[in-house]
C-alpha cells in the first residue's frame, strides 16, 4: 500500500500479479480483488501488464474513476519507469516515435506498423551502463500509453528488456527471472481537491 483516502488507493503490484482478473478459474485472483476486499469502493482506472511491477492507481467510487480515466486520456499524469535492458544504449537520452499495433496472429504481442499502427511516444534517459554484464538501466516515460509500448520500443531500439518472455530472445529472457521493469513514480492532480501529488515506488532491481 503507497496511498489511501477517501478518493483514491495507490498499491505496489509485484511482478507476476494480474491487475484484473484472466479467463479461467486459475486467473482470477488479482490486485482489483485484493483491493476491493478491502475497500469495497476501489475501482480499476488503469492496468500495468502482469510481468510489470509498480505504482498501480485505483479509484474510490465512479465519479474519482471518471475523474481519473479522463486525466490518463488527456495525458495529465506522468509516469516514469525503471528498466534494465540488454546491451549498451548509445545516446544518453532520447525518445523512440514508432507506432504500434496488435500483432493478430501472435496476441497478446503488439509490433511496430507504419501503415496500421498508432502513434506511440517514449523519451528515455540512461542512468547506467554496465560494461561487464553488458546492461543498461534505463528511465522511460511514456508520453502515450499503448499495450506492452515500453517493451516493443525498447526492442525496436535494439535493447529488449531482461527477462522479457514476449519480446526478448532467450538468452535475454533467461537473464533475469522476472520482467526488469517497473513503474516507479506517477504524478498527477489529486481530483477532489486539485493539489498535485507525485507517488513513488522505487524499483526492487
Amino acid at each position: 500500500m503507497l496511498h489511501a483516502d477517501t478518493t483514491l488507493l495507490a498499491f505496489d503490484k509485484p511482478a507476476g500479479q494480474l491487475c484484473v482478473p484472466g479467463r479461467g478459474a486459475d486467473k482470477q485472483d488479482c490486485l482489483a480483488k485484493r483491493a476491493q476486499a478491502r475497500w469495497p469502493d476501489a475501482l480499476v482506472v488503469h492496468r500495468l501488464d502482469m510481468a510489470t511491477s509498480g505504482v498501480v492507481l485505483m479509484a474510490r467510487g465512479a465519479l474519482a474513476q471518471r475523474q481519473l480515466s479522463i486525466a490518463f486520456a488527456q495525458r495529465e499524469t506522468d509516469k516514469t519507469y525503471i528498466a534494465i535492458v540488454h546491451g549498451q544504449v548509445a545516446d544518453d537520452n532520447g525518445e523512440i516515435d514508432l507506432p504500434l499495433a496488435a500483432d493478430w496472429p501472435n496476441r497478446p504481442r503488439q509490433k511496430v506498423d507504419g501503415v496500421h499502427g498508432k502513434a506511440s511516444l517514449t523519451r528515455y534517459r540512461v542512468l547506467q551502463r554496465d560494461a561487464v554484464a553488458n546492461t543498461t538501466r534505463v528511465e522511460l516515460q511514456p508520453v502515450t500509453g499503448r499495450s506492452h509500448q515500453l517493451r516493443v520500443h525498447l526492442l525496436a531500439l535494439g535493447h529488449p528488456i531482461l527477462g522479457d518472455a514476449l519480446y526478448a530472445p532467450p538468452e535475454v529472457h533467461a537473464a533475469s527471472s522476472r520482467l526488469m521493469l517497473h513503474a516507479q513514480s506517477l504524478r498527477l492532480v489529486h481530483p477532489a481537491n486539485g493539489e498535485p501529488m507525485s507517488i513513488e515506488c522505487a524499483a526492487p532491481f
